[in-house]
C-alpha cells in the first residue's frame, strides 16, 4: 500500500486563467486513489499553501477550476481534493466519514509543492466540516476559514428535509436511529483540539446551511477559549452575488496572509 498523501500521477488540466497553471493529481488516501486539482499562480514572487475543501456531495458542488484560480490569483498555491468516489476516484463519498482523510492527506500533497511548514485550510458548506476535521486531526494548520459551513451533521439532517433520504443512505439511518454515526462526523465535540485561528463567514439568510450552524461553531470555539473571528452578513444567503463573492475572496486571502 502506498503512503498516505503520496502522489500517483500529475497531468496538466485546462486553466481558465492565463496567470494560473492547473494540474489534476491522483494521490493515495487510506489505500484509495483519490483525485484533486492543484492551482499555482505563474507570476507570483511568493505563494502560501491553501487546502480548498469543496461543498456539496458527489457531482453537486464539484471543484471548479475557475474558483480555485480565484484564490491562486491572490498569491496562493491551492490544492482542492474531489474526495473519494468522485470524478473517477476510488471509494465512496461519505459526507465527512472516512473521506475526511482525503482532506487530511491533501495537506501532505500540498506540502510537496511548497516549503511552508504549515498550510491554510478553507472550506465551503459541507467543506466546513472537512476543514474543521483537518484542523482537529493535524497540527500543521496555519488558519481555518469556514464559509457557509456545516458544523453539526445531526442538525443538517433536521433542517434539510430534502437531504434526509441521502443522509440516511450514506450514514446508515436517521440521527435517532444511529446517533453515534452522526456524532462521529460532527467536529463540535473535538474543538478543543484546534490550535489554528478560525474565521467563520455566513449569510444570515442562508436556507441551505442555516446561520445556526455558524452559531454552534462560534459557541464551541468560545467555550474552549479559541481564537476566532466572525463575519456575518444579515442580507446574504448561501451563495453570495458575484461582486460580493469576489470581494469576500480577496478579504479572506488578506486575512489568511496575516496569520
Amino acid at each position: 500500500m502506498k503512503d498516505n498523501g503520496s502522489i500517483e500521477s500529475i497531468r496538466l488540466y485546462p486553466s481558465p486563467n492565463k496567470n494560473v497553471q492547473i494540474n489534476e493529481i491522483i494521490y493515495w488516501s487510506n489505500g484509495l486513489k483519490v483525485k484533486g486539482l492543484l492551482a499555482k499562480p505563474l507570476f507570483a514572487d511568493s505563494v502560501e499553501p491553501l487546502l480548498y475543501l469543496r461543498g456539496g456531495l458527489q457531482s453537486v458542488g464539484a471543484v471548479r477550476p475557475a474558483r480555485i484560480a480565484q484564490f491562486a490569483q491572490q498569491g496562493f498555491i491551492v490544492f482542492a481534493p474531489y474526495y473519494r468516489g468522485n470524478r473517477g476516484g476510488q471509494g465512496r463519498d461519505e459526507f465527512a466519514g472516512e473521506d475526511r482523510f482525503d482532506a487530511v492527506y491533501g495537506v501532505d500533497v500540498l506540502k510537496q509543492f511548497t516549503n511552508s511548514e504549515k498550510v491554510h485550510v478553507y472550506g465551503f458548506s459541507r467543506g466546513g466540516l472537512m476543514a474543521l476535521w483537518t484542523a482537529i486531526l493535524r497540527d500543521d494548520i496555519k488558519s481555518v476559514v469556514t464559509w457557509s459551513g456545516v458544523s453539526n451533521v445531526s442538525y443538517m439532517y433536521i433542517e434539510r428535509e430534502d437531504m434526509r433520504r441521502t443522509l440516511k443512505r450514506i450514514i446508515g439511518g436517521s440521527p435517532t436511529k444511529v446517533k453515534e454515526l452522526y456524532e462521529q462526523r460532527t467536529p463540535l465535540y473535538h474543538i478543543n483540539q484546534i490550535e489554528a485561528p478560525v474565521l467563520i463567514i455566513h449569510g444570515m439568510n442562508d436556507i441551505n446551511v442555516s446561520i445556526d450552524q455558524a452559531y454552534f461553531l462560534e459557541n464551541a470555539l468560545k467555550s474552549e477559549n479559541k481564537i476566532y473571528e466572525t463575519w456575518y452578513y444579515p442580507e446574504l444567503t448561501h451563495h453570495y452575488p458575484p461582486l460580493q463573492n469576489r470581494k469576500t475572496v480577496r478579504v479572506i486571502c488578506e486575512w489568511m496572509k496575516t496569520k
